[in-house]
């Protein structure tokens, strides 16, 4: 969501930052529709207050034994009344067309992102760790997992394509990966654990920004509810409508979920394997910060997203994303991008963004500045820590043997009851 003062102070400034993601110039359409509200509003208040005024004039009139100007009162109030039901409806009508434009626009970019069209176009900023080297030629992990408990034709046969039946070690090995992260998060860096419905309505998923771009991505019940995409819809949502205390902040709060995602604008890529499933588990980072910490609390989270990986021995590189390949929420994007030996290729397995005052606006989520009566909107950032399925894939890939077994990272001992490595069937 975008302030509409902020479009009739810079409608040129508005329209070249909507440029650099691609998007057509649109100030001149919001500005018109806007110029009509506010006419229709000015025009309903100032019949409101002479309806006002009249109504106070009859009894003037009748105390003063004047009953012709009295009568000309009674039909002057009942002429206002029957013309505000259209006033009122034109003013909802033209607040709903230009609350319609506004939801759908993107957000405006951070000056800082580089300018593309792709994600061939994303700035490398950095990476840690060496690629593995192996005595064999390494698998892809489609290949190596089946042996190990990743079952790819139960999955299918029970749900379809993209669904998956995990079995034995392997299940252990993708829960371990979820609650260690969830407890590095909580233990180490002082999140807020949150355990929030799977099920939202449509205002929260306009809240956040996946409606109404994104509606054909995400599974509805037959109620009209929305299966969330990731938790960041829940958690971001958890803020909406309320007025915060400066002293409030930073907030942070973290969810290990189930995510659904029906992959509509990702048809015929990655069926193969698990690295795009309809249903997979994910750790998110939400933070509500002032927007005078938010650069901070960006590096913050994607540093605790590159920590996990670090702690798990796991190479990756760090990427700037540019215009082009930015999601429609945010203002500024990390992405983390693990090596698959197996796949010879980079591959994305967290994200971490601040979306600024976006979605703040959008469910009306404020905080009153110490010293203010003024309410101002903070910054959400959100960052995956991490895709649980796509480090279970890293994990096999980077940590396989010759002999089709995979080691389990010492990080994650502790969580695996003693199982050091995952077997391959007999």
């Amino acid at each position: 969501m975008h302030d509409i003062r902020l479009i009739r102070d810079d409608p040129d400034g508005f329209d070249a930052g909507l440029a650099r993601r691609g998007a057509e110039p649109v100030a001149a359409t919001i500005l018109e529709l806007d110029e009509e509200r506010r006419a229709v509003t000015t025009e309903l208040q100032v019949v409101q207050g002479r309806r006002n005024e009249a109504s106070k004039a009859i009894g003037k009139a009748m105390g003063q034994g004047d009953e012709d100007a009295a009568e000309a009162l009674k039909a002057e109030v009942a002429q206002i009344k029957a013309d505000m039901p259209g006033l009122e409806e034109r003013e909802r009508e033209l607040s709903g067309r230009l609350q319609d434009v506004l939801l759908a626009l993107p957000n405006l970019l951070d000056p800082s992102v580089p300018d593309g069209e792709s994600e061939d176009d994303n700035v490398y900023l950095r990476d840690w760790g060496e690629k593995p080297e192996f005595d064999f030629t390494p698998q892809e992990h489609a290949d190596i997992a089946p042996a190990l408990g990743m079952d790819f034709e139960t999955g299918a046969k029970i749900s379809g394509a993209r669904f998956t039946f995990l079995r034995g070690d392997m299940a252990r090995l993708h829960r371990a990966l979820g609650q260690y992260m969830i407890d590095c998060n909580t233990r180490d860096h002082g999140f807020i654990e949150c355990n929030p419905p799977l099920l939202i309505n449509e205002e929260a998923g306009y809240g956040t920004g996946q409606l109404p771009k994104f509606g054909e991505d995400l599974f509805r019940t037959t109620d009209n509810r929305l299966l969330i995409s990731t938790s960041e819809m829940v958690l971001g949502n958890s803020f909406r409508e309320q007025l915060f205390a400066q002293s409030d902040f930073p907030m942070r709060l973290t969810a290990l979920t189930p995510c659904f995602r029906s992959e509509a604008g990702a048809a015929g890529r990655d069926t193969r394997g698990f690295i795009r499933q309809h249903q997979f588990e994910k750790v998110e980072m939400i933070v509500a910060s002032l927007p005078e910490d938010a650069e901070e609390e960006l590096s913050r989270i994607t540093a605790i997203a590159e920590g996990l990986l670090q702690s798990l021995g796991l190479h990756y590189r760090v990427m700037a994303l540019c215009s082009g390949d930015m999601g429609s929420a945010m203002m500024k994007t990390f992405d983390l991008e693990v090596w698959l030996p197996g796949q010879g290729a980079y591959r994305e397995i967290s994200s971490c963004s601040n979306g600024g005052t976006y979605q703040p606006r959008r469910m009306n989520a404020r905080y009153r500045p110490e010293g203010s009566k003024k309410s101002e909107y903070f910054h959400l950032l959100n960052g995956s820590g991490l895709a649980v399925g796509r480090t279970l894939v890293a994990v096999i890939e980077n940590y396989q043997q010759a002999d089709g077994s995979v080691l389990v990272p010492e990080a994650l001992h502790p969580y695996m009851g003693g199982v050091t490595k995952l077997e391959p069937a007999a």
